[in-house]
């Protein structure tokens, strides 16, 4: 997470309940502004890397994959 170029957070945890109460997670805050700025430029080559998903893209799926996505949601609050 960058905020505004003056401090970044990197670590594991999610927001979400089980990362505040069940899994054991750790996050860092940076406030050095070489630090940050290099996160910065990092964050910006993925950006320029990825892909955006659609919804077309999603609509394209096969109907296994969708299945397995539905299935792995009823599962989501015990993993």
């Amino acid at each position: 997470m960058l905020i505004d170029d003056d401090m970044a957070s990197v670590g594991s945890a999610n927001q979400d309940f089980r990362s505040y109460s069940l899994n054991f997670e750790v996050n860092t805050f940076m406030y050095d502004h070489s630090i940050v700025r290099q996160l910065a430029d990092i964050f910006q080559s993925d950006m320029e890397e990825s892909t955006e998903l659609t919804d077309k893209m999603i609509d394209a799926q096969g109907r296994w994959l969708r299945f397995k996505q539905l299935f792995s949601r009823l599962l989501s609050p015990v993993l």
